[in-house]
């Protein structure tokens, strides 16, 4: 599903106005693989990423994620980022914001493939060999890659 629910009945109240919402990037490793999806919208490789349902766990979130976007089977081990996200505008005018929590996940099931129609592509990438990404997509990976347990945070 591309946008949910809960946000487009919030945009029947507020139009295009700015949207304040939870959001979770997955980057699932598989020894020196990391998993990428191509979005459909822009044509951007990246990590799994998706909303956070209200009252939904964020961990839980990302895990749902991973299956539903790519049809893989993921478990997250940390949170390796949390940030606060530039201001996205779509090109029906809505904006939001996110609060994003970026998880290192493992790897557990399934053979990649773009299961829910929000991608183009699915697979394995060597962490060496990532195809072009946006800055902020390649910097979610190298925070789960760097994990030491500590969770990093702006101030």
């Amino acid at each position: 599903m591309a946008t949910p629910d809960f946000v487009l009945e919030l945009r029947e109240k507020i139009g295009t106005q700015r949207l304040w919402l939870g959001s979770v990037t997955a980057v699932v490793l598989r020894g020196t693989e990391v998993l990428l999806v191509k979005r459909a919208d822009n044509g951007n490789w990246g990590p799994v990423t998706g909303i956070i349902d209200p009252g939904e766990e964020p961990a839980v979130a990302a895990e749902r994620e991973c299956l539903e976007e790519a049809a893989v089977v993921a478990r997250c081990e940390g949170l390796a980022w949390i940030q606060v996200t530039g201001v996205v505008e779509y090109a029906n005018g809505d904006s939001s914001q996110y609060l994003d929590h970026v998880f290192v996940c493992s790897y557990l099931s399934g053979e990649p493939f773009p299961a829910d129609g929000e991608n183009t592509e699915a697979a394995w990438f060597d962490r060496d060999a990532l195809p072009e990404m946006p800055v902020d997509m390649r910097a979610r990976i190298q925070s789960a890659i760097d994990f030491d347990g500590t969770t990093r945070f702006q101030r």
